[in-house]
């Protein structure tokens, strides 16, 4: 886990489709927007900011794409829980690799990446 709040956490996407890929998540189990209470969306898009400026600050990418999933057959990997995927984007950074046995690279660990998010938040270099 990157952070949390009392309603909302953050933490990166075990299987990433690019370094920084984050997921932010209410931490009521629900399968849907529509079933959070209103205290519940803005404490999510709220952490949803604050998460998306840390990235800017710790990795700055070029753009970001944000997404949520919802159910199964829309590629929800934990379907049964909301999430809000945060995916960091730089200039050049498609390549054919997806396309080559389903394969991806990730140029930085996940234990790399934790850290410096979290030194981030604390407002330390990365």
């Amino acid at each position: 886990m990157i952070t949390r709040t009392k309603r909302s956490f953050a933490m990166l996407n075990l299987y990433p489709y690019s370094s920084g890929h984050i997921l932010v998540s209410p931490v009521r189990h629900v399968k849907s927007m529509e079933l959070l209470r209103q205290d519940e969306i803005l404490d999510l898009i709220g952490l949803l900011n604050r998460v998306k400026l840390l990235l800017d600050r710790v990795m700055k990418p070029h753009g970001c794409n944000i997404g949520i999933n919802i159910g199964k057959v829309a590629g929800a990997g934990v379907a049964g829980h909301l999430h809000i995927h945060i995916v960091p984007r730089w200039i050049g950074d498609a390549n054919f690799m997806p396309t080559a046995s389903s394969t991806r690279v990730i140029s930085q660990s996940l234990e790399h990446l934790h850290r410096d998010l979290v030194r981030g938040l604390k407002g330390k270099a990365a």
